[in-house]
């Protein structure tokens, strides 16, 4: 691992990154160009303290998982991606038919995205980024396990997805979270993520194998879903799917429609945001 090296493209990647780039505001006046360690670290998911002695060539060895997410907060190109992980002396990701590698431009456009929740994942699913009202609206899904942060594993096999929606518009979700997977995979019939994520559902959930038989199709487009949130209630939100030139990686914006109920909800869940809403155990009374 070569410290020195590595603490200098730190610096200078930050350097060169303003507040705005990164869907900060600039607050006071600052006296060096570029973001904050702090700001860093909070965009990486990784303390201060941390961050820090990367910079000062005194840190740790990285996880690969934590490059990546430096990687990210930093808004590095593949190419630069790749040398921090050489830095490191970590093998960089390989660069598959469907790159987990968010571009630093669809990035710009998801930071610029204040007043809406929206996401960058691929074709098959999986989450890459989220801004902070995406996350208020689903949860934090990068938070989660790996295994966790697929869209549509989550669908058929985890519990707590089914309460995202109204239980009555599950159907219709479940039919084109299905017709879709299969327009991925009828596409790249030799890429084995989602072939993969195919067989592992079809295994696993009765519900994804009878809808899979049907043998439905149909390429994510334009929509409009209901979304059930604990403390707003229900947000009727019209959904925007951008394709990126490769096709492989997706921005999804959700709107609301002015003046209508969910438009002014969607203002109270900006409100609300990710505070912490879970009733407090009382206090017990000191003896």
């Amino acid at each position: 691992m070569n410290r020195a090296e590595l603490a200098d493209f730190l610096r200078r990647a930050r350097a060169r990154l303003d507040p705005s780039d990164v869907g900060l505001t600039a607050g006071a006046r600052r006296r060096t160009p570029g973001l904050r360690r702090e700001e860093v670290a909070q965009l990486a998911g990784m303390s201060v303290d941390y961050y820090t002695r990367l910079e000062q060539s005194r840190g740790p060895r990285p996880s690969g998982q934590m490059l990546t997410s430096l990687a990210r907060a930093l808004r590095l190109t593949e190419d630069e991606r790749d040398h921090l992980f050489h830095l490191t002396g970590e093998q960089p990701p390989r660069r598959e038919a469907t790159s987990t590698h968010v571009r630093p431009g669809l990035l710009l456009v998801l930071d610029r995205l204040h007043d809406t929740p929206a996401m960058v994942a691929t074709d098959c699913g999986e989450v890459l980024a989220q801004n902070a009202l995406s996350r208020a609206l689903s949860g934090d899904v990068l938070a989660r396990p790996p295994r966790g942060r697929n869209m549509i594993r989550r669908f058929f096999l985890d519990p707590a997805a089914q309460e995202l929606f109204p239980p009555e518009d599950r159907p219709d979700r479940a039919r084109e979270q299905v017709a879709g997977l299969r327009a991925v995979a009828s596409a790249r019939p030799t890429d084995p993520e989602p072939s993969s994520l195919v067989a592992e559902l079809h295994a696993a959930s009765e519900e994804f194998a009878h809808l899979w038989d049907k043998h439905e199709v149909a390429v994510r487009r334009a929509s409009t879903k209901r979304f059930r949130h604990p403390v707003i209630g229900i947000l009727e939100l019209d959904c925007e799917v951008l394709v990126n030139s490769d096709h492989n990686q997706q921005l999804v914006i959700h709107t609301a429609r002015p003046g209508t109920d969910s438009y002014e909800r969607l203002q109270l869940l900006r409100v609300v945001g990710l505070q912490d809403l879970t009733p407090r155990p009382s206090a017990r009374p000191s003896r």
